[in-house]
């Protein structure tokens, strides 16, 4: 049948299994809205604030969900504003397909009204650009930007389409969505290699990543670890995927990690690296990280191998592949001698904040927050000491429960994902937890969540300062705080209200535990709660830069 390029899009949409897009409307892509207009009951579009939120949106849906996000963005502005959120995803692994207008095929090249060269700006941050010249090529490419979002390691795919494009016509012939390819390049003997060191190993360990929640691998991890004993330390794309009160996860490793997992990096002789990919944040220097280990890599993807740190063992492939060849050969075990030596580490060196009933404290806010929430329930953070806080104290049980932005490390990505999720889990309690130098990026969302009724809950934990940034001036800086006092006036109960939302201001644990009694209660929109911190309170434990587990600090 005939179809116009607008139909097409849409056809191709249901194709896949779309239900649901993330965009702004512009002129180049009005032919597209004016389809969707029509296709309003199955798909639904949600309207954010600003082409970005679009894009964190669909992020935080694909990461909730474990579905491909969508988003449809105008050409111009409309392109380079969704480029940070492009970014975010492809950093962290996250299966989106973005659909950008562009000016129609005559006018490229020509400096016209909102034109830019969208698909070499998107080269370096997708796993591919598609632009689509011939109406005749726009199904397939659409279909292609699917099933390379979701193959191999997952990512984002845009595809760019000229609005002339959306209106021409060519025969159309509706196809199945093909299945996600995943080429596994291991061998038997490899698994073979890697059972045998860790059941020979006296002192192994565990270090998982955000490829086992893009797996859907946490089940049969937990299957692994559980079998052998393994001790475990996890980064912050994975948390959930144990419970945090599993006595075999010994927590966060890394720049803010705790000790004893730090300690236990240093002094294991196996470490099994599962989609993880040693970065700068965990091995912060890599010459010490794990360097008495013999390490085992598992990754989807092969140029992962090697580049970082400099391992043993390397087994490219699907993460549930692997692991479910693994299990098998892996023998039951104790490791009682390595585990005691792990608990008086975490008895006697972890660090232990000390709680105050005058002011809020991260770590108290944190424990209130578990106590009064289900498992089901999901938190967004951005990017900050509040990420760090929450990664290290927010007890999450379940993968797909902590979405943040790990690897570009975005401010202003929280309030979009916790959209994005919220639409992706109705069913689900969403909690964003911001700072007010990030929720000063990203509260013109705000407007998204009441419009849409959604009962999305903002935690802000208000220093009037960039707490991060500030913290490392204070240690590295000699207290030189160069444009990181802000000490800015925004009232965020007044911002809320104005943007129609309900608020709350909290500064002791017992107004923030009252607060939260009552967001908890609001079904029809959204809630803050401005929680006022001391900006001297830091971020523990602390390894510098480019250091080890040895220059830790913990005051």
């Amino acid at each position: 049948m005939q179809l116009t390029g607008s139909q097409i899009i849409a056809e191709v949409l249901l194709e896949q299994g779309t239900d649901t897009i993330f965009g702004y409307p512009g002129g180049t892509v009005l032919n597209i809205y004016d389809e969707l207009y029509k296709y309003q009951d199955r798909i639904s579009h949600v309207t954010t604030a600003h082409e970005q939120g679009a894009t964190h949106a669909a992020d935080g849906y694909a990461r909730s969900t474990g579905k491909t996000g969508v988003v449809l963005v105008t050409s111009g502005p409309g392109a380079t504003n969704a480029v940070t959120g492009i970014a975010t995803a492809y950093m962290d692994s996250i299966p989106m397909v973005v659909i950008t207008g562009n000016v129609s095929c005559d006018l490229i090249g020509k400096d016209s009204f909102q034109e830019v060269y969208t698909e070499g700006i998107s080269f370096p941050i997708t796993k591919h650009s598609f632009a689509v010249r011939k109406v005749e090529n726009l199904a397939d490419n659409l279909r292609d930007a699917f099933r390379i979002a979701k193959s191999g390691r997952p990512g984002p795919v845009l595809v760019d389409v000229p609005k002339d494009i959306t209106a021409q016509k060519c025969e159309f012939v509706s196809k199945a969505a093909e299945a996600a390819r995943t080429k596994n390049l291991y061998t038997q003997d490899q698994i073979k290699e890697a059972a045998a060191l860790v059941n020979n190993a006296r002192k192994p360990l565990v270090y998982y990543g955000g490829g086992v929640v893009s797996a859907d691998a946490s089940e049969i991890l937990y299957d692994l670890v559980h079998k052998a004993n393994l001790p475990s330390c996890h980064t912050i794309m994975s948390s959930g995927v144990l419970s945090y009160s599993d006595p075999l996860n010994i927590g966060i490793v890394g720049m803010h990690g705790t000790v004893s997992a730090g300690l236990a990096v240093k002094n294991c002789d196996l470490l099994l690296a599962v989609g993880a990919r040693f970065s700068d944040r965990v091995a912060t220097d890599v010459s010490k990280f794990a360097n008495g280990a013999k390490i085992v890599h598992i990754d989807i993807d092969p140029s992962e191998i090697n580049k970082n740190v400099q391992i043993d063992v390397g087994i490219i492939g699907n993460m549930h592949d692997v692991l479910n060849d693994l299990l098998p050969l892996v023998k039951p075990a104790e490791h009682n001698q390595w585990m005691d030596q792990i608990n008086i580490w975490q008895e006697e060196l972890d660090y232990k904040p000390e709680d105050s009933d005058e002011v809020i404290k991260p770590h108290q806010l944190f424990s209130v927050l578990e106590k009064v929430t289900d498992s089901n329930t999901i938190i967004a953070t951005d990017v900050g000491q509040h990420q760090m806080w929450a990664s290290q104290y927010c007890g999450r049980t379940k993968p797909r429960s902590f979405l943040t932005s790990g690897g570009l490390g975005t401010m202003g990505y929280g309030y979009g994902a916790a959209i994005g999720a919220k639409i992706g889990n109705p069913d689900s309690r969403v909690i964003h937890i911001t700072g007010d130098g990030s929720f000063h990026m990203n509260l013109n969302e705000l407007c998204t969540t009441v419009s849409y009724e959604l009962p999305v809950i903002t935690i802000v934990l208000n220093n009037s300062v960039l707490g991060m940034v500030r913290q490392w001036q204070t240690k590295f800086y000699e207290k030189r705080y160069s444009c990181t006092s802000l000490e800015r006036k925004t009232d965020f109960v007044k911002v809320a209200e104005a943007f129609g939302g309900t608020a709350y201001r909290a500064s002791t644990i017992s107004e923030f535990e009252k607060a939260l009694e009552m967001a908890l209660e609001n079904k029809n929109g959204p809630t803050v709660i401005d929680c006022i911190i001391d900006k001297d309170e830091s971020v523990f434990p602390m390894i510098p830069a480019g250091k080890s587990i040895d220059d830790v600090m913990l005051a």
